[in-house]
C-alpha cells in the first residue's frame, strides 16, 4: 500500500519532487524504511512496461520519463509546440534560452523587431521568467527560461540545449560581427 501512496505522492508533486525527510513525515516512517521503499518502487519501475522511472535529483526524488521512449515524447513535443507556438515564439525563446539573462532590448536587436508582446506571452505560458534586473541604464527587466521550458523541450538542463555551429560558408568577417554580437548580449 505505502508504494501506492508514494506513487502518487511523486505524481501530485510533480517537477518539485519529495525530499528524503518529506517521504519519513507524510508517511511517518523512518529513514531506513523510506530508503527501502524507494529502493522497492524503483524495482517495480524498471519494468518494461512502466513510462516513468525514479531520479535523484536536487536533494529531491522526482518521477521522469524513461530515455528510451525518447522518440515518441519528442514526436508529442514537437506536435505541441508547433501547434502552440508561431515561429516568432520559438525564435524569441531561442534567443532567451542561449542568452539568458536577457533583456527585451537585447533581444530586440537580435531579431531586429518588437519582442515585448511575444515576451509577455512566453511569460503567460510560463516558458520564460523574470530573472532579475539589468545594471543598463533604466534597470530594464531580465529574462530566462523556466523548468516548464526544460519539460517542453524533454531537456534535463539549460547545459543539454543544442550547441550553436557557426556554418563554414559565412566568411570571417560575418563570422567575427556573429560572435561579437553574441558576446554583447551575454554580458
Amino acid at each position: 500500500m505505502k508504494i501506492g501512496v508514494l506513487e502518487g505522492l511523486l505524481f501530485v508533486t510533480g517537477e518539485e519532487g519529495l525530499t528524503l525527510e518529506d517521504i519519513e513525515n507524510i508517511l511517518n516512517i523512518s529513514k531506513e524504511n523510506a530508503l527501502e521503499l524507494l529502493d522497492n518502487y524503483e524495482s517495480v519501475l524498471k519494468d518494461e512496461k512502466r513510462g516513468v522511472k525514479l531520479v535523484y535529483l536536487g536533494n529531491r526524488y522526482k518521477l521522469t520519463t524513461k530515455e528510451e521512449h525518447k522518440k515518441y515524447y519528442e514526436l508529442l513535443v514537437d506536435k505541441t509546440i508547433s501547434s502552440t507556438l508561431s515561429q516568432s515564439a520559438l525564435e524569441t525563446l531561442a534567443i532567451i534560452a542561449y542568452n539568458q539573462p536577457i533583456s527585451v532590448g537585447q533581444i530586440d536587436e537580435i531579431r531586429g523587431v518588437s519582442s515585448r508582446e511575444m515576451v509577455r506571452k512566453l511569460l503567460f505560458r510560463g516558458l520564460v521568467d523574470v530573472a532579475g534586473r539589468s545594471e543598463l541604464p533604466g534597470r530594464p527587466m531580465l529574462y530566462k527560461t523556466t523548468n516548464k521550458f526544460l519539460d517542453y523541450f524533454n531537456l534535463s538542463s539549460i547545459d543539454k540545449l543544442p550547441k550553436i555551429e557557426i556554418p563554414k560558408e559565412i566568411s570571417d568577417e560575418e563570422k567575427d560581427l556573429f560572435i561579437s554580437k553574441y558576446e554583447e548580449n551575454k554580458q
